[in-house]
């Protein structure tokens, strides 16, 4: 079948977005970008999945005189969000939605995909539809499952992110880090409960979390240069049972975010340290959990963004914007330290944020979106 026209890609985005999926459990969205991956001219694709991450799917369309392999990444797997958008194809699994837009992230790749199924590319391509963004580092398992070795390795990995904050179908890209990468932290203080009557005779743990909240606080404001970029982020505190008991236990979920690696390594640093702290002059115990997995900076390549961005200035029909950092999380960076590419927005132009229920991307960017893809991947494949 030749390229998907623009009538088919918004049928696809619609079916997309009805069929929302968790991280690791996308298997209605795997088997359906199977079957429209299957209309495509097969003559020059391999597909293929990865046996201990069986959503994830991986194309190549082979090069008529390839000199590289380029990567594009697009994920898949959704969130746990009751929508409230009121759209006539809203989500029909319950507490599930398209609320980070990745229904229009795969729909771009299938249009980039099917245009290149039917006009031969010069290099290599190799698409990546990733499940687990949103949780579980999805990336950096398929990394490790070896996903990415001999013919699938591309030299160099491009992919988007939708954001609203654009105008619909504009390129937004930036040197240096697009997102934040992020740790998750989670703190357990053990101490003593008791009577609230008698507090020499317990350890109040209650007490304990919020002197070491405080004191986290100062890390950002004290530790780290005013010109960098990082942020501490407590939401969730657990302690306690009634009004008249002293806790003897708390439990301090948060996350922390960073620019860089070298950022977001300080900061869990100094968090180890005010803990230790905290433990000594409160004779508790105060044990540290921090998990960044897959989540590091999205970091991009120098050379190859400033190709990019050089391309998407010049365009024609392409509306790009310089922007700046988010200190969102994704985990397209962990792919990013270990082969060379770039990320970059497309607007999609709307009201309500990322990650709500009521986000609505506008579907006229989908368009301009693969327009603009698939022609600087043909200006890349020109350039030595």
């Amino acid at each position: 079948m030749p390229a998907l026209k623009e009538a088919d890609l918004i049928q696809i985005r619609r079916h997309l977005h009805q069929i929302p999926e968790l991280a690791l459990q996308e298997t209605q969205t795997h088997a359906y970008l199977k079957a429209v991956i299957a209309q495509f001219d097969q003559t020059n694709l391999t597909v293929r999945g990865i046996d201990s991450l069986p959503t994830a799917l991986l194309v190549r369309v082979a090069g008529s005189d390839p000199k590289r392999t380029i990567g594009y990444r697009a994920d898949i797997d959704a969130l746990p969000v009751t929508e409230a958008t009121g759209l006539a194809f809203a989500s029909k699994h319950e507490n599930v939605m398209h609320a980070c837009g990745h229904d229009i992230h795969m729909t771009v790749a299938l249009g980039v995909l099917s245009y290149f199924a039917s006009h031969q590319p010069k290099d290599n391509l190799i698409f990546f539809f990733q499940p687990a963004e949103e949780s579980e580092n999805g990336g950096k398992l398929a990394y490790e499952a070896g996903a990415f070795e001999g013919q699938w390795r591309p030299d160099e990995f491009y992919g988007l992110h939708d954001t609203p904050d654009l105008p619909a179908g504009a390129i937004g890209c930036r040197m240096g880090t697009l997102f934040a990468g992020t740790t998750e932290v989670n703190v357990d203080l053990i101490g003593k409960s008791g009577h609230a009557a008698y507090p020499q005779n317990a350890n109040d743990m209650v007490v304990v979390a919020a002197q070491f909240i405080n004191q986290i606080q100062t890390i950002i404001s004290r530790s780290i240069d005013p010109i960098q970029s990082g942020v501490i982020t407590f939401g969730k505190l657990d302690a306690g049972t009634i009004r008249n008991v002293i806790a003897g236990k708390a439990r301090i979920e948060g996350t922390v975010r960073g620019l860089t690696q070298t950022m977001i390594e300080t900061i869990d640093e100094r968090i180890k340290d005010v803990a230790a702290g905290i433990a000594r002059s409160y004779n508790c115990k105060v044990d540290v959990e921090l998990n960044q997995g897959g989540y590091l900076p999205v970091e991009n390549d120098p050379k190859l963004t400033a190709n990019l961005i050089q391309f998407m200035q010049h365009a024609d029909k392409v509306n790009f914007i310089e922007t700046e950092p988010a200190m969102t999380g994704e985990d397209f960076g962990y792919l990013l330290s270990k082969i060379h590419g770039t990320m970059f927005w497309l607007g999609v132009q709307d009201d309500s944020q990322l990650h709500a229920a009521t986000f609505t991307p506008r579907e006229e960017a989908i368009e301009p979106g693969i327009d603009a893809i698939t022609s600087f991947l043909n200006y890349r494949m020109q350039q030595a």
